[in-house]
């Protein structure tokens, strides 16, 4: 099984069907996928498709780590929040595209996530990525102000610390809703004002926490 073959494969397809930057398809053909998923998922890892991770929650699809990335306009040197790390790949490809002088802080809700993650991560090599245990939705005051947010579930609606630790100029990528979400692209200009757009349908789980969705549940 040729997995480097695979994910420049994946790669070459999201860059043709996305038009993406040539940063996002750099990451993405680098990132290897195969390492973040279940064992039992690892020959479906370059599909593009969102893949179980356990306790609730899932890996998102390639088409929409790209998609993000894109969106939030990543240039090295940013610090970038991550709200919901996951398995980590997603902050493998932003810690790509933000380079060593960047700087990734993620944080997630649930400990064995955070934990699993925070190996690989570190296995990898990826020194500019900092995994902690906590509730994302609050944001993380102490190492903000932020360049750029994102969050990888749905939340009922922006929560306003997300919006307070972002710097003038920023943007946050948050998928918003329940039954039916929205991606939203939140803008801060230099004086503070705050424009969202919404990019279009999407599907996340539930972010849970204190801004998130109080009835959450997971396995």
């Amino acid at each position: 099984m040729d997995y480097d073959e695979k994910r420049e494969r994946l790669a070459e397809r999201l860059r043709y069907e996305l038009n993406l930057s040539k940063k996002v398809y750099e990451a993405i053909k680098k990132v290897p996928r195969h390492l973040f998923v279940p064992e039992r998922y690892k020959e479906e890892a370059y599909v593009d498709t969102p893949l179980p991770i356990g306790y609730g929650q899932t890996i998102s699809a390639p088409h929409m780590v790209a998609i993000m990335c894109e969106l939030l306009d990543l240039k090295e040197g940013d610090k970038v929040l991550e709200v919901g790390t996951g398995c980590g790949y997603h902050a493998a490809v932003v810690a790509e595209i933000v380079g060593k002088k960047g700087k990734v802080i993620s944080i997630e809700y649930i400990p064995e996530l955070a934990e699993k993650a925070r190996t690989i991560l570190q296995a990898l090599g990826y020194n500019n990525v900092e995994v902690i245990v906590g509730d994302g939705s609050k944001g993380y005051e102490k190492e903000a102000p932020y360049d750029k947010i994102y969050v990888t579930a749905a939340a009922p609606d922006i929560p306003k610390p997300l919006v307070d630790q972002l710097k003038p100029g920023g943007k946050i990528v948050i998928p918003i809703g329940d039954s039916v979400q929205w991606l939203i692209v939140v803008e801060k200009d230099e004086e503070g004002n705050v424009r969202k757009r919404n990019w279009g349908s999407v599907r996340f789980v539930p972010l849970r926490g204190e801004y998130g969705f109080k009835s959450v549940r997971y396995d």
